[in-house]
């Protein structure tokens, strides 16, 4: 950090301000098949100031941003820090407090380090169980620890180190003349072993049976099963729905004590998870993080957000959440694949709009189970809305990087347009 930033905030007649410097050391790697094909170290630091200022009668409060070299000197920094004190003159948004100092506990995780999170992340793809006709394509592997220190003008001073991950992977499977590419990206704090292991196999798996498909039925309307991780978007719903933000926008109209769902659906703000990237013990803002339920047996119970939008609720103790668990389930795999289902495992794209509710996805590769036999499909579309559809998911869990969902999550009733044969 320019050592110019802080004395020249102090002294610009900024009304607050807020500065977060991430350094970021890590490693990265890049494989055709299996073979390195190259890599590189990476040691960056970035600095953003945000600054706030003040209508003149005190009832409003703009802000702006930017990031700051490290090597500015203090005639740029009293530059910039000019130009963003007349942008934030611009904006008008209601006053609110910045977050004052308040006492942060440590995360208690295993500490980590480049070199042991690279090594997870390699033998793991050396476990990947290729044959001649589906294997490993290419992978790009990206370890790091981040050290971000935070300040603001009400006087928090805050540093922590914690480790981010990212995977890429292109896996491909051939058959008579055939053949298709699959790509992944996979983020996380620590290497995941075990979950990553068995997501590159069920892609080859995938793969494999995308060679095999044919075109979608006219089914009309049936279950929509979900077991991968677009059904992390099923559940995101719920949390994004229970933001300050969108709340004070009447973006939700869900309210404290309204049962939102008829599922026995809990879903809980968690500090941690294991191999999270989300673990952090202060938020964005400098707020200490805590466990929180948002929504309990169905019932809404706990708004979460920024400081600006949770100031405006009146929330007390407001933080910024990354990791969310989402619990309650009671049924088994079997009982969830009852009857007849479309189990959607490939999306060309799916969404579930947070203010609408709406759902929609593109069939790349799916199993219709018409009862008794269960044919591999390709083509079409499934939509349908989470206000309508009764929701059924598994007591049996699984982690998608800052989200631990149900394995198996089943929507009742759900549209589906298939390929017309004719």
């Amino acid at each position: 950090m320019t050592p110019y930033l802080i004395p020249c905030l102090n002294a610009c007649g900024a009304d607050a301000w807020e500065v977060t410097e991430t350094l970021t050391e890590g490693w990265e790697f890049y494989f055709i098949r299996h073979a390195l094909d190259q890599h590189r170290v990476r040691h960056v630091t970035h600095t953003v100031v945000k600054v706030y200022k003040k209508s003149e009668d005190g009832t409003m409060l703009g802000s702006a941003s930017s990031e700051i070299h490290e090597t500015a000197g203090e005639e740029e920094t009293r530059g910039l820090l000019s130009r963003l004190l007349f942008q934030a003159s611009l904006v008008r948004n209601p006053v609110f407090a910045l977050h004052d100092p308040k006492p942060v506990e440590s995360l208690e995780v295993p500490a980590a380090d480049v070199a042991s999170m690279a090594r997870d992340f390699l033998e793991t793809m050396q476990q990947v169980p290729e044959t001649g006709g589906e294997n490993i394509n290419s992978y790009e592997i990206f370890v790091s620890l981040k050290t971000r220190h935070f300040m603001n003008s009400n006087g928090i001073d805050l540093t922590e180190t914690t480790p981010d991950s990212m995977m890429e992977v292109v896996v491909n499977a051939r058959s008579e003349g055939h053949e298709i590419e699959l790509y992944r990206s996979y983020t996380s704090g620590t290497c995941d072993r075990e979950n990553l292991l068995k997501d590159i196999t069920d892609t080859l798996r995938f793969g494999r049976d995308r060679l095999h498909t044919v075109p979608t039925p006219p089914i009309t309307q049936a279950p929509l099963i979900l077991s991968t991780s677009a059904a992390v978007d099923v559940y995101r719903y719920f949390a994004e729905r229970m933001s300050a933000a969108m709340k004070y926008r009447r973006l939700s109209d869900w309210e404290i004590g309204q049962k939102v769902s008829e599922a026995p659906l809990t879903v809980e703000a968690v500090r941690t998870l294991p191999n999270s990237s989300g673990n952090h013990a202060f938020d964005l803002e400098g707020a200490p993080v805590r466990d929180l339920i948002l929504i309990e047996n169905g019932t809404a119970r706990a708004f979460w957000g920024g400081q600006q939008y949770g100031g405006y609720l009146g929330l007390k103790d407001a933080f910024v959440a990354d990791n969310f668990s989402v619990r309650g389930g009671t049924e088994t795999e079997e009982e969830l694949r009852s009857g007849n289902w479309l189990e959607v495992v490939e999306f060309s794209d799916f969404q579930v709009d947070p203010m609408t509710g709406d759902i929609a996805g593109e069939i790349r590769l799916a199993y219709w189970h018409d009862g008794e036999t269960t044919t591999i499909v390709s083509g079409g579309s499934v939509s349908g809305n989470m206000r309508e559809t009764p929701l059924r998911f598994s007591a049996e869990t699984r982690q998608y990087d800052t989200f631990l969902i149900p394995a198996l999550t089943r929507l009742e009733t759900m549209h589906v347009t298939g390929i017309d044969p004719n």
